[in-house]
């Protein structure tokens, strides 16, 4: 008698009592197949996986009711299915409604081709695997997993979404928020450690007058409370000798990269553009400060990232184009370019040709002064990180200055209450308050 096979769809980042008894009720039907979810496939819909696929592949293989693990490329099970074509597929019925209602049709739908059935069991009473990845969250990450976690993230998700901080409430705002999508949960990929949102917080102007000991300190506070990769806003990175020192200093911390822009002097704020006096360094020299950099890691994880100033200094294209390719064969891990125009062309048209560079490395771009440009059409131009750079910051400030005429004009706090945090949702804002 031929043995039938039942095929069990799951992610298995967490494997908990939930998984384990999926798998025991399918072998009841037959042999077992996983179709274990890649990282990409994860990362389609939520956060990227705890453990990379070969990771969880060895803990689901080693699973007694598992004779086999496959890896299903995408949330539809379909590509799989008719390629095993199983007798079953075993699912928990916690996906009739929701994002998964469409799967579980098109599952459905497939299986009717050669005769298949669908076995739904009771979704496993006390078990959630979004709270087991709070409290994961709330245990912590340490500097080695946070350092890789940009570079596994820039393998499985087309374009990454990072956010200013420049404390640790921030930091915990873009760590903990997030939104339901008709495609799945949204939401920030990481930080980025910026110059600007750390020295106005400071109440210090945006011309590193804050020094790299005082940004680390910053960084201190938002990596105790938080887990998501943060970039680093180098701003020139600083005399050679002294960039070298930052790299490790970054490395040792966890942080995942820093970006380096290709300017010289007195840091000015590249939206000022030519209207103040602005050098761009040369591309020799510039290289020189990216090989340094490289050699002074101690890991393959950190990224060094170019910043190409040259379209903000009205140099034109063909000089950031070439700076471009003089950088990533200087070592660089990345570019990104910058620009102070309302219209995006010119960055799309950076794009066209960046994408024409043979084993082209990401691209990141700050859409400040661009914004009406959608993420997803930034995407299609090749654009891997878009970093908001500014508006958590710029949004407090105004709030704040609100609030504060308010108590002024009125004599009393009560007409703020209805924009601001309730005490009570304060004190329950951060673990360990109560």
């Amino acid at each position: 008698m031929m043995s039938k096979f039942v095929y069990v769809g799951m992610s298995a980042d967490l494997v908990h009592p939930g998984h384990l008894n999926i798998l025991k009720e399918a072998q009841k039907h037959g042999e077992v197949i996983v179709g274990l979810l890649t990282d990409a496939a994860i990362a389609s819909y939520k956060r990227i996986p705890h453990m990379e696929f070969e990771q969880r592949k060895e803990v689901v293989e080693s699973i007694k009711w598992v004779s086999k693990v496959v890896p299903q490329a995408t949330l539809d099970y379909v590509p799989n299915l008719r390629e095993i074509k199983p007798d079953f597929v075993v699912h928990g019925d916690d996906w009739k409604e929701g994002v998964q209602r469409e799967t579980r049709q098109r599952v459905i739908d497939a299986l009717a081709e050669w005769g298949g059935e669908l076995i739904e069991l009771p979704y496993t009473k006390g078990i959630s695997s979004t709270q087991l990845n709070i409290a994961l969250r709330e245990i912590g990450t340490t500097p080695d997993l946070r350092l890789k976690s940009l570079r596994r993230m820039l393998q499985v998700k087309p374009l990454l979404r990072f956010l200013d901080i420049h404390n640790a409430l921030s930091g915990l705002i873009i760590e903990n928020t997030r939104i339901q999508t008709l495609n799945g949960v949204r939401e920030f990929d990481g930080m980025w450690g910026s110059s600007l949102t750390d020295s106005t917080a400071k109440g210090k102007p945006d011309i590193e007058a804050v020094d790299v000991s005082a940004r680390m300190n910053t960084l201190n506070e938002v990596l105790e409370v938080t887990t998501k990769p943060i970039i680093y806003d180098a701003d020139t990175g600083g005399q050679t000798e002294h960039f070298q020192f930052t790299v490790r200093t970054l490395e040792r911390l966890g942080i995942s990269a820093a970006i380096i822009e290709d300017k010289t002097g007195l840091k000015k704020n590249s939206l000022f553009g030519t209207d103040v006096s602005q050098t761009q360094d040369s591309v020799e020299n510039f290289c020189c400060k990216i090989q340094a950099g490289k050699k002074a890691q101690a890991t393959d994880h950190f990224m060094i990232i170019a910043r190409i100033e040259s379209l903000i200094l009205d140099k034109g294209m063909d000089d950031a184009f070439l700076r471009a390719q003089a950088y990533l064969e200087a070592g660089a891990d990345g570019i990104m370019i910058h620009s102070r125009k309302k219209d995006p062309a010119e960055i799309f048209e950076f794009c066209r040709r960046y994408n024409t560079i043979p084993k082209r490395k990401p691209l990141v771009v700050v859409p400040s002064s661009y914004n009406t440009v959608r993420e997803e059409e930034l995407q299609r131009h090749g654009v891997n990180i878009v970093i908001y750079a500014n508006q958590l910051l710029r949004s407090a400030y105004p709030a704040m200055v609100e609030t504060a005429k308010s108590i002024l004009m009125q004599q009393r706090s009560k007409e703020c209450d209805s924009r601001m945090l309730l005490i009570k949702d304060i004190l329950e804002l951060i673990p360990g308050t109560k």
